[in-house]
């Protein structure tokens, strides 16, 4: 593609040399780069894409994208080479990104959903729903992507880099997806991520306090601004009405069309008459006009918001009422009120609470259905918000009756550092605990300490089949960890 055909629609962009050029590839990687490639120099929180435009340019780059904020000096560009100075480079290669791709997100209808929680989830029912009545759909988010029911590998963040998104996008336009679901994270929006994607719906599900760090947000205020932005980029808005953010939302965003949903609000979709046990959760909602009840195998009340979100999308769509039930009933997502099985018959659950908020949520779940003890093991990763440490250790001593504090994903930081964060916050309950800084030791001795009347609550994991430390991704999978656990377990006890 020409260059200047790549370049459409970039506002304020001053060019040096050719932009007849013809581009094979573009990239923000320079180690990717190939001959007649577009390198895109972007400055990040870690690393400065601009350090290394020399590098793309001995790599076969015959143009190149740089930062009009970033410190350009010293970069040595030879002469007739083609370069571009940007406002914001991460907007730009964004367009750019669509431009060169074709703009895939036209070719089919994309739904984008975001909020602290509940947006893995949201997307896999949205998707289970729309393939039971026939359609072809796509996937991005957390866990996997996938194209129908096949994976492309599992995700490195919650929304790709824009020019990893387009090329996805690419893929599974060309596979004539019908619908596309995706998570949109705050990070994509703030960092333009999602920049020129074409939505056709937006899901708001929540909003807590989360992602508040020197890399990501300021403060919460931020953090529901960038939220906000997706629906200035579509036309149809889907609320959970029963969270102060999504009301302000509806009020304050003219330019898109909302329906509403929820439990305490009236919305228009209204869950009542709820049940929940061990296992599922079943309510009434309105569809089609008439009263039905809603079975879906994930306990707990976030389940209810998360079904209601997904059945206001689809019906929208023009799902059938009996497509809704019976994909709702048999929809399954890894690492979200998981329970695994074992030889050893004990209830354990995985699930991904990272948050306070949403730690409290599964706990306050589990508790009123376990006649036995809750058992949480659970720590806070490194690097991110430190203010919910303590936080979420004063959840987990209120409402768990024990809790085991280990890691999570340390990453940079040492561990009995964080895990001392988060005593202080357990400190000021009664709750009974102990610390176990080693993940599978910890998880062993709630699993020694269990009965069947029991739960033990495996928290902050999820679908994560690994644990960071130090930069580098350690093979953990808690489904093998437990596994092996009660296998050695029983190993022990015929010595």
């Amino acid at each position: 593609m020409e260059l200047k055909k790549v370049l459409e629609g970039i506002k304020n962009i001053k060019i040096r040399g050719n932009v007849d050029l013809e581009i094979s590839n573009i990239e923000n990687n320079s180690k990717k780069v190939t001959p007649n490639s577009l390198f895109v120099a972007i400055k990040g929180f870690d690393f400065d894409g601009h350090q290394f435009v020399e590098e793309a340019i001995q790599n076969g780059a015959t143009a190149v994208m740089l930062d009009m904020n970033a410190n350009l000096k010293g970069i040595k560009i030879p002469a007739g080479m083609t370069v571009i100075i940007a406002e914001d480079t991460r907007y730009a290669l964004a367009i750019a990104s669509c431009n060169f791709y074709g703009n895939p997100s036209r070719k089919f209808k994309l739904i984008g959903v975001t909020g602290t929680k509940g947006k893995t989830t949201t997307t896999f029912m949205i998707k289970t729903i729309l393939e039971k009545q026939g359609y072809k759909v796509g996937l991005i988010g957390t866990i996997e992507n996938y194209i129908g029911e096949d994976s492309l590998g599992k995700s490195n963040r919650t929304t790709p880099e824009s020019l990893e998104l387009q090329r996805i996008f690419y893929k599974m336009a060309n596979e004539k997806m019908d619908f596309v679901v995706m998570e949109v994270s705050s990070q994509s929006l703030k960092l333009n991520r999602v920049a020129g994607c074409d939505f056709d719906i937006g899901v708001f599900t929540n909003l807590y306090k989360d992602h508040i760090s020197e890399k990501e947000h300021k403060d919460l205020e931020d953090y529901f601004e960038s939220k906000k932005k997706l629906f200035t980029m579509c036309k149809k808005g889907f609320v959970n009405f029963d969270d102060f953010k999504g009301i302000k939302i509806v009020n304050t965003m003219k330019d898109c069309s909302f329906k509403t949903y929820g439990i305490d609000n009236t919305a228009d979709y209204l869950a009542k008459d709820i049940t929940i046990t061990n296992v599922s959760v079943d309510f009434k909602v309105k569809l089609h006009g008439k009263n039905e009840r809603i079975k879906v195998d994930i306990p707990g009340r976030f389940s209810v918001y998360n079904s209601l979100a997904a059945i206001a999308v689809t019906e929208y769509l023009g799902v059938t009422t009996e497509n809704i039930k019976e994909a709702l009933e048999h929809v399954t997502v890894t690492g979200r009120s998981e329970l695994v099985p074992n030889k050893a018959d004990l209830p354990i659950m995985i699930d991904y609470a990272h948050t306070a908020e949403s730690l409290e949520s599964i706990l306050q779940a589990v508790k009123s259905y376990t006649k036995g003890k809750v058992i949480c093991v659970f720590g806070c990763g490194g690097d991110r918000d430190k203010h919910k440490r303590p936080e979420m250790g004063e959840v987990a001593g209120r409402v768990a009756d024990y809790s085991i504090i280990t890691t999570d994903n340390p990453r940079t930081e040492n561990p009995e550092e964080i895990i001392a964060q988060i005593e202080k916050g357990i400190k000021k309950t009664k709750g009974k605990y102990k610390v176990v800084v080693d993940r599978k030791e910890a998880i062993k001795e709630a699993i020694k300490m269990a009965t069947p009347k029991d739960i033990i609550v495996l928290a902050g994991k999820g679908h994560e089949p690994y644990q960071e430390i130090d930069g580098v991704k350690y093979p953990f999978d808690e489904r093998e960890i437990v596994k092996d656990i009660i296998q050695e377990l029983h190993l022990e006890s015929k010595k």
